[in-house]
């Protein structure tokens, strides 16, 4: 099997197993999950930067043009991309979450942006678990 072949299963398998969207809020995530994607962390990066059209799965919409925030078309495929990051209900297992997380902490070995949360008591950490905590 090709590569393509072989990423499309594997994706597909972790949509299903991540019941992503239909369980998460989306205005609960517009109002206060998206906004962390734009916001200025001392010594990294905002997650806009390098997520903003890029290839990889969490990938953000470009804003409109001299926009600060995406139009609400943008933020439904924004939500859909972020949700396949998302296990509903379930932070631990959550790539959106762990991802960005220090390795102290618990998150992943690497993230090419750095450790945007150093422990999992950052407020915007939280508010992000909180969402997915609320998902089923």
């Amino acid at each position: 099997m090709s590569r393509r072949i072989l990423f499309a299963i594997a994706l597909l398998g972790s949509s299903a197993s991540f019941g992503w969207a239909q369980s998460l809020d989306f205005e609960t995530y517009r109002a206060k999950i998206e906004p962390i994607f734009l916001k200025a962390r001392p010594g990294h990066a905002r997650c806009v930067v390098c997520h903003e059209a890029s290839n990889s799965l969490f990938r953000l919409q470009p804003r409109p043009q001299g926009g600060a925030a995406w139009t609400e078309d943008q933020s439904r495929k924004n939500f859909e991309s972020v949700s396949r990051l998302v296990k509903a209900g379930n932070p631990e297992g959550s790539r959106l979450l762990i991802h960005p997380l220090a390795e102290t902490a618990g998150g992943d070995i690497f993230h090419g942006g750095g450790r945007q949360f150093t422990s999992k008591d950052d407020p915007d950490w939280k508010a992000i678990a909180n969402w997915v905590k609320t998902g089923k």
